[in-house]
């Protein structure tokens, strides 16, 4: 069975399966499989699988390559703020992945080419079909050109700290309310927006700015901290 659209998602992907069934499962959402009379057809959720582990591995790869200096714990926060379900679904949606998703009725209803989850999941699926398709090597450039945006804000931002959780416990050392965080102002498309978040703690107001909303948080707080350890 050809792949809807099969030459655009390629384009889209700047790879070109040799294996088209890898590709057609890649797209092929549970919900669709459910409403088909074909029993043989296979949904996408165990490249979903497959593709999580290669996405850590790869990712993993990348952050000791440009940060040896951090430990195992820092690199895994690190990992998780970059390798999650909002940040898979803003690079899906920089390719337009939703267009090609096979969907079941219901979803298709529920807006379901814009959903977080599904965007992510099918992601990861593809993930795993381009490394199944073409090795190792293919993929993590494939990765390594998508994830370099998010990459290249993290370095511009230092040596990674996890400032939010130093500045809870500074709070509750000094028996102060806990940190504040909102959301004041975001610009730009969905797939790749800027926000500008407000804190309030201990009487201090600052503003942050990141490529996603954590980032932006620990931009604040790391600038909190700054301040009320000098005034300490």
């Amino acid at each position: 069975m050809e792949t809807p659209n099969r030459h655009a998602i390629e384009e889209k992907l700047q790879y070109e399966f040799a294996c088209e069934s890898l590709l057609n499962e890649a797209l092929r959402h549970s919900s669709f499989v459910n409403e088909q009379a074909d029993s043989s057809l296979r949904d996408n959720e165990r490249l979903e699988f497959l593709g999580d582990a290669v996405l850590n591995l790869v990712i993993g790869h990348l952050l000791m390559r440009r940060y040896p200096e951090l430990n195992e714990g820092d690199l895994s926060k690190l990992r998780a703020n970059l390798v999650n379900e909002s940040q898979l679904a803003k690079i899906a949606r920089g390719m337009d992945l939703g267009v090609y998703i096979q969907l079941g009725k219901g979803e298709i209803q529920t807006n379901g080419r814009d959903k977080n989850s599904i965007l992510a999941d099918t992601l990861e699926a593809l993930v795993a079909a381009i490394y199944l398709d073409g090795g190792f090597q293919v993929i993590f450039q494939f990765l390594e050109s998508k994830f370099a945006p998010f990459l290249k804000q993290v370095r511009t931002s230092g040596r990674y700290h996890d400032y939010k959780s130093e500045l809870q416990e500074f709070v509750q050392v000094q028996q102060q309310e806990m940190p504040n965080y909102e959301i004041i102002h975001e610009e730009g498309p969905d797939h790749d927006k800027t926000f500008r978040v407000q804190l309030e703690v201990c009487g201090l107001t600052t503003q942050g700015i990141g490529k996603s909303k954590k980032m932006a948080e620990q931009d604040a707080a790391g600038q909190a901290l700054q301040i009320l350890k000098k005034d300490l």
